[in-house]
């Protein structure tokens, strides 16, 4: 997880340390959260119509490695990604997102929350990426503007209609938090000496904790890495302008399991374990194996804060919703045929189709063409179904591929096939008497 105050910057040309993409174990997902991406009218609408410069580079960056765009949700300068490994595709399932806004009179976008809900594997997961108020004074506003996100925020998931009622939450973004009472001085002198523990108990959020029971719901690692707000831009220096901010912990990553009782002084503070009545038989224990910042990145007048956590799962499913493969050899010089099978009943729509991907692809909507599925009737379980895919619309150069089947009601490719083949006409050869033809 990352989440950047960019402060309306263009992104650098090298995310590769931001994401930790030279770090072992690999990941499985990368959940992106980014604070005041340029949201000037002009650029703002040109972003509607086309992806923004941010969520190029990350797609650009991790499409080759295999990671796929699943959703994303932008409301004004707030923009929430979520990139998953094309194995897990079809096994994230009912994405739903959402936004509250908190800016001035409650009607401006500058501040508030965008969310991602989904289901993992079964288990319900949601992700909130948060602006809150500004400025030193401002504690009890900030307190205030995130619990009316965590109860305003609602999806149309029966079993998970509001943010909280989620087997797992991350909040996280510059939710602005100072270090209250300490002078400028001693604030750098323990940044230099390295004695950040001596700045822990004047840190808000912290302190806030002791006295809001929802807050207390919630997780967060030690502050071990140097506050990452206020920097000169393109200098590892805090603010040197006249107004010399204080430096401040303002960006932040929390999480929060679902608790079945409310949480004691003897809780893990590193580990807790879902306990959902009824869903013991499914547990799922998150641990954070790292919480810092990235201090390298200079665009912006916050450095980046990074959490790598890791989810140990009990599976509620395992079998995709579909099987789908490719028939026979493809090419561009005659209609393609391909198969598909629901192997489970789900909400299937006329309206939903299957995407030829060259591998590497970057998003649902990153397909070579697609074609719909049969539009008779919907199918039964298990039954066996045929379409042809037009040659007009295979890729002339060929190269590996694969197929992909899109629910629209779920949001989400539910299936995919292993990689294949598709020749090129280069590789083909043609008839003999249409080379002697050309011939004469």
């Amino acid at each position: 997880m990352v989440t950047w105050n960019v402060a309306t910057a263009e992104p650098p040309e090298d995310v590769i340390s931001l994401l930790q993409l030279d770090v072992q174990p690999p990941t499985d997902l990368y959940v992106i959260g980014l604070q005041e991406v340029n949201a000037a009218p002009v650029r703002f609408f040109s972003d509607l119509l086309v992806e923004d410069s941010w969520s190029h580079v990350f797609m650009n960056t991790l499409a080759p490695r295999g990671f796929v765009k699943v959703t994303s949700i932008r409301m004004q300068g707030l923009l929430l990604l979520l990139f998953a490994k094309q194995i897990h595709l079809p096994y994230i399932r009912n994405i739903q997102t959402t936004y509250t806004r908190t800016g001035i009179f409650g009607y401006w976008g500058n501040k508030g929350g965008v969310s991602v809900r989904f289901s993992f594997y079964g288990h319900m997961v949601c992700f909130l990426n948060c602006h809150l108020a500004a400025h030193m004074n401002y504690a009890l506003q900030r307190v205030d503007e995130f619990e009316y996100i965590l109860e305003t925020q609602d999806f149309d998931i029966s079993d998970t209609p509001h943010v909280l009622d989620h087997k797992v939450v991350f909040c996280f973004g510059d939710l602005n938090f100072r270090i209250a009472d300490h002078g400028l001085h001693f604030l750098r002198s323990s940044i230099n000496s390295g004695r950040l523990n001596l700045l822990w108990n004047k840190d808000q959020l912290i302190m806030m904790k002791k006295n809001e029971p929802f807050l207390q719901e919630f997780e967060e690692g030690s502050l071990n890495f140097k506050p990452t707000y206020k920097f000169d831009r393109n200098s590892d220096t805090y603010d040197t302008s006249g107004k010399k901010r204080k430096p401040a912990w303002t960006d932040r990553i929390l999480w929060r399991i679902k608790p079945k009782a409310p949480p004691s002084e003897d809780d893990d503070e590193k580990a807790s374990t879902s306990s959902d009545d009824g869903l013991d038989e499914y547990p799922l224990l998150v641990t954070q194996d790292k919480y810092t910042s990235d201090m390298s990145y200079g665009v912006s007048d916050h450095k980046p804060v990074i959490a790598t956590f890791s989810l140990e799962l009990r599976k509620f499913f395992d079998t995709a919703l579909v099987h789908i493969s490719p028939e026979g050899v493809w090419s561009a010089d005659q209609n393609a045929l391909l198969n598909y099978t629901i192997q489970e009943d789900f909400m299937s729509s006329t309206w939903d189709w299957i995407g030829l991907y060259k591998v590497g692809f970057k998003s649902a909507s990153d397909y070579e063409t697609f074609v719909w599925v049969r539009e008779a009737e919907l199918p039964e379980i298990n039954e066996v179904i045929q379409i042809s895919m037009d040659k007009d619309e295979i890729p002339l150069l060929g190269g590996q591929y694969l197929l992909g089947y899109y629910s629209t009601n779920m949001q989400s490719i539910v299936g995919l096939s292993a990689d294949f083949q598709v020749t090129s006409l280069e590789d083909n050869p043609l008839p003999l008497y249409v080379k002697r033809l050309n011939l004469k």
